[in-house]
Parts: C-alpha cells; structure tokens; sequence
C-alpha cells in the first residue's frame, strides 16, 4: 500500500488505516478480544500499518485490545493514534493533570513506552481557542510520554483555531462525498502547514457503504439509532449529520454514479484519496472482506474529473443544505 506523510517529522502512513471505534463489538455490545484480535490481524495482513483509538472506546477496551496485539504480533511498523479529552474529562474538566492521567493510562492500556500520536478528542471549541490544552500536551511530548500530538475536531473553525498551534502533527475530520465542506479552506491550510489529514467517517456510518436502505433497521445500541439525531453526541458523527431518510436519497445518488468494476464503498474511499492533503483514511471494518475491499481502494486509479464534478452536484444540490451540527 502507498504511504503518505503524516505530519512535519517525517512519519509516513499507508493511506488506508483501521478506525477501532468498533473493534470487538463496541457501540454498546460486550467486548469481545478475540474478534478485535482476528480484526487488527486481518488489517494488517491487508497492509494497513495505522490504527485509530481512543481512551473512551469500550471504556478502554480497544485500546489494550491493540495494546495485546502489539505485544502478541511484534510488529515495530504499527502507528497507533489514540485521544483523549472525553472519558471523565468532558465537558470541564480540562487540566493539566486530568491530561496527564489520561495520557499514562493509555500508555499502561498500550503497552508502551510512549504514544505515537495523542489527539484532542473532540473538546469543546472555548477550550481549544483558549489554547491551555496545548501547552499541556507540549509537556507531556517534552516529558517523553507522547511522541507527536494531534486534534480530531468537528468543524472546519475547530479545524481552523488548531492549525494556529506550533507543533501541531494532525487534524481529525469528518470528511466524505456527503461532508465536503472541509476541501474549501481546511485542508488547504493544513497542506501549507504540513499538518496531517486523518480522515473518520469515510463511509457516512454506512450510507456510502450500499447497504443501508428504507428498510434497514440497527440495534438499539447501535448509534446509528440512538444517535442519529444528535440525541447522545454531536449529530454530524452519524450519517454525516443527515437525516437518515434524506441520505439514503442521496446514496442512491451516488450510487448511481459507481464505475463499472468498482464498489460504492471503493469509491467514496478513492475519492478522499484523490485529495493530496489528505494523509491517511480510517474506515470501520466488520468482515474480513470489507478490510481487504477498504485497503484495496488505495490501489485504485484516481477517478476521472468528469465523476469527481457529478459527485460535487451531488453535494451542492441534494445534501449541503441538510447537514445538522457544527460543520
């Protein structure tokens, strides 16, 4: 698989990671080790040399997951990215030392020495135009407990506000065929900063997959469900911050548009792709099939600019206007 730069040190990623949101079941169900072990290993068989955690991911659970993965498989090529900011810390409760704890029991879950990357995961916009939480993490990289430090945002200001910080490896953002507003200026600037670019949600929560229809039903555990009107957390983190009715609309857009000899989901991966400032994508995976389908993306063709232009109609005529939350 193609690598990328991530950031202004030189860490060069494959384009397609593994996003562990889910790994071992998640979004509500028991934790499973043995699927999420078969999962990382299957990701990694497929290339992908880059997983995305967090801190509050099964309560912890995904990241001593990776955590006995690493020790089991020895692998020195892996990145992990975790975050932090949202257990026991959100919405106030933003120091110095809730920091710092939060950053050594990621380290004890990992089995590290130090992080890769550490991120700010999705903190309130005052905290980062404030500004402390930097500092902070500066520190911790000083100290030696986090190697590079990123932001994984919601907005494009969000986006924006972190970009004025030296030091800076990486941006988090939503960005997909139905979220596209963050190509305007967002990755522009982060591209002339040498910021990273790691892309969530590649897939909409699964409307850009193909599957999803009128008649799909999901867990009541399942975001998708409880979430998808903002009800539980930041509405533009379930199907791109579309209600779902409007969204399938516009997958069948989309769809429409597939070239033969590609799938829906290789498309909407390739497109991110064809954005050079992007450094790496971090699709979901639930089947062995769909690892190798999301790697295989990255192998692909750019795609013609005649479908890039159908793909931003799309946007422009039947989902910029719908999407709920920041933005």
């Amino acid at each position: 698989m193609q690598k990328r730069r991530l950031g202004q040190d030189g860490l060069s990623v494959p384009e397609i990671g593994l996003g562990c949101w889910q790994l071992g079941g998640g979004w509500g169900d028991h934790w499973d080790d043995a699927v999420a072990q078969q999962t990382l290993a299957q990701a990694y068989a497929s290339g992908v040399r880059f997983y995305d955690t967090a801190d509050v991911y099964g309560d912890g659970a995904s990241e001593r997951s990776i955590g006995s993965f690493l020790e089991s498989a020895g692998h020195a090529d892996i990145t992990v990215a975790t975050k932090l900011g949202r257990a026991g810390i959100y919405p106030d409760g933003y120091t110095r030392a809730s920091l710092r704890d939060a950053t050594l029991r990621s380290v004890e879950r990992l089995g590290v020495e130090r992080l890769d990357l550490t991120q700010l995961h999705c903190v309130p916009t005052d905290v980062l135009r404030q500004g402390d939480v930097f500092e902070w993490l500066r520190e911790l990289q000083q100290e030696g407990l986090i190697a590079r430090w990123g932001a994984s945002v919601e907005s494009v200001e969000e986006g924006l506000i972190c970009l004025e910080q030296p030091g800076l490896t990486s941006l988090q953002v939503i960005f997909n065929i139905f979220r596209q507003k963050p190509a305007e200026r967002l990755l522009p600037q982060a591209a002339e900063r040498n910021v990273g670019i790691i892309v969530r949600l590649p897939l909409a929560s699964g409307l850009l997959g193909g599957k999803i229809n009128r008649q799909t039903t999901f867990r009541a555990d399942d975001h998708r469900n409880f979430n998808r009107d903002g009800a539980a957390f930041n509405v533009g983190e379930t199907f791109a911050g579309l209600e779902l009715e409007k969204g399938i609309a516009a997958a069948e857009q989309v769809a429409a548009l597939v070239p033969a000899g590609l799938t829906m989901p290789q498309m909407a991966l390739r497109w991110i792709l064809d954005h050079p400032a992007v450094s790496v994508v971090i699709p979901g995976a639930s089947s062995p099939a769909q690892i190798a389908s999301n790697a295989s993306a990255a192998e692909l063709a750019p795609l013609p600019e005649a479908l890039h232009a159908s793909l931003a109609e799309v946007y422009r005529t039947s989902v910029r206007d719908h999407v709920r939350g920041p933005y």
